[in-house]
């Protein structure tokens, strides 16, 4: 097992346990392709890496063996194409199976990896690729994809190289004859083009819900991080099947399809479709009988809309949820369904997972659970004092031991916003929470978005929540408005479920509503119904933006 080589201890009896005895062990120049990768594909070649089917009913089943080959030629494919040590590659591949062989191929290398959303306008690849100095992309085979990098070229000096999955086109490289045609044989670097573990690996540009996106810069030890999240967090098994709905160009993929898994001996699932449907989905955990899954509440919310009787899913052992705080409806409705507790977590791109609801704890529903190991984390106030029991505060982690493993390096090419995040060796996340009399942390929404009404400090979150319990709400947004008495008042932008119209008379059921399931202080002042709201290219609520355009009125 894999595993022997990076912890002392790998089985833990409580929680008070795990923290205190969890010790990784990071050896020298690290690289996860070959380190974890290559070394499985040598000991147990037949061993099954990844079980990729698509909404077009096709199907691959990728073991160890057939990971390294293809890294391998994937590897020599971009050394022909003049990729080097060094070298930022954007990879824009949705959740084709290509994307796996071509970032395990520049882990090889030792190129810098930055995965992306095919949700990317002509403007932002420009930033990005001027941001990074991105050489090369390669991107799926969809026009209009191919004519936003195609746009994209002509203002990215540094861009030279671009190669497309299975498709020939004037100006492109055939990513696929082109491995098909290259060495099976690449052999590990050695001398200067040996990978540290302080080289950059990976950049991730965040999504931006302020200003424009920052570039998260991981280096070459960052998968072992995961280990947190797979191993103990999401609690896949050797041998099992685990499946993380994200895409490819977003940093959830690296926490549930790739790092942690395969360091612990489970195999991935990659469902690749354009649509989401529910159904679907279910299917594709009946059908290849997934042991652990991972998805946002938004998901878990529409699957317990489903009929899930009507589907096997006996092999499914263990669930978790992280993106944003689980509505406790959600919790209860799937529990009852299923008998399987949804286990909440909390991190950033900037990091891995940070606090969680470990096996060995009683979930709390809406709670983040407490902190992972290696990670020393507190709440602070705005004079950087410690937060009592119940008090609201920024979620910070302290670093001046050393950071934690798989946390960032800062963001890339940005000292200046890097210091203004992370000084005195501690890094603030933006993000405020409180802690109950148990050590269990509860997310209360971005320092940004708290809204100080009257003396009283209110969560958007909590009181999205209250309203989203109310079947005439399908999606709502909480923000501050300026008032001159109040300092701010609570504004709800609502989309109302299509059975329900918007009217004066329903405004005020709502907001009676909030006031019995919150504080009444907290209940909106003011609603306005919408039929959308402003979100990033990565479906965050953009609050940002309503606050901005009411600052217009």
């Amino acid at each position: 097992m894999v595993l022997d080589k990076h912890l002392s201890q790998i089985e833990f009896n409580s929680y008070e346990d795990f923290v205190a005895n969890y010790k990784l062990q990071i050896p020298e120049n690290f690289n996860f392709a070959y380190d974890v990768v290559d070394e499985i594909a040598l000991k147990t070649p037949e061993k099954i890496a990844m079980v990729w089917c698509n909404d077009l009913g096709e199907e691959q089943i990728f073991t160890f063996g057939q990971m390294k080959t293809y890294s391998d030629k994937a590897a020599n494919f971009f050394k022909s194409a003049g990729i080097r040590k060094g070298d930022p590659v954007m990879l824009i591949l949705k959740r084709r199976f290509e994307f796996w062989f071509c970032i395990l191929a520049l882990h090889k290398i030792g190129a810098i990896t930055i995965p992306a959303t095919h949700l990317l306008s002509t403007k932002d690849i420009v930033y990005r690729s001027n941001a990074a100095d991105i050489k090369m992309i390669v991107c799926v085979p969809e026009t209009e994809v191919i004519q936003h990098v195609e746009e994209a070229e002509e203002k990215s000096p540094t861009l030279s190289v671009k190669a497309l999955i299975g498709d020939d086109r004037d100006g492109w490289l055939n990513f696929n004859s082109g491995i098909e045609s290259s060495s099976e044989e690449f052999v590990r670097p050695r001398g200067a083009e040996v990978t540290k573990n302080e080289d950059i690996m990976l950049l991730y540009f965040t999504s931006g819900t302020t200003g424009m996106p920052k570039m998260v810069n991981h280096n070459y030890i960052y998968p072992l991080g995961h280990i947190l999240t797979a191993k103990y967090w999401q609690n896949v098994q050797d041998n099992g099947l685990h499946f993380t709905v994200a895409d490819t160009g977003w940093a959830k993929s690296a926490w549930g399809k790739l790092y942690g898994q395969w360091l612990s001996g489970s195999a991935v699932m990659t469902y690749d479709y354009d649509k989401f449907v529910p159904k679907k989905l279910m299917e594709v955990l009946d059908k290849y009988k997934v042991t652990t899954f991972c998805a946002p509440p938004t998901i878990y919310r529409f699957l317990i809309k489903e009929d899930l009787t009507k589907f096997d899913l006996s092999a499914l052992k263990y669930c978790v949820v992280a993106g944003e705080p689980l509505n406790p409806e959600v919790y209860k409705q799937f529990l009852e369904t299923t008998g399987i507790r949804l286990m909440e977590g909390y991190g950033q791109t900037e990091c891995t997972v940070a606090l969680a609801t470990y096996s060995w704890m009683e979930p709390k529903p809406g709670s983040m659970g407490k902190p992972s190991p290696g990670y020393p984390i507190d709440l602070v106030d705005d004079q950087g004092n410690s937060c009592e029991i119940g008090e609201e505060g920024q979620i910070v982690i302290y670093t001046d031991q050393q950071p934690p493993t798989g946390m960032f390096n800062g963001y890339y090419r940005d000292e200046r916003l890097t210091q203004k995040v992370w000084h005195d060796d501690v890094y603030y996340t933006g993000d405020m929470a409180w802690r109950d009399e148990d050590g269990y942390y509860w997310f209360v929404g971005r320092a940004d978005d708290v809204i100080k009404s009257s003396g009283y400090r209110i969560g958007p979150f909590e009181v999205e929540s209250a309203l989203m319990e109310h079947p005439a709400v399908l999606e709502c947004a909480i923000t501050a408005v300026p008032d001159p008495d109040r300092g701010q008042v609570v504004k709800a932008t609502i989309i109302l479920s299509k059975s329900y119209t918007a009217s004066d008379e329903l405004a005020k059921e709502l907001q009676e509503h909030v006031k019995k399931v919150t504080a009444p202080y907290k209940y909106p002042r003011i609603v306005e119904f919408v039929t959308e709201l402003p979100k990033t290219i990565s479906g965050k609520i953009r609050r940002v933006q309503i606050r901005e355009e009411d600052g217009k009125e």
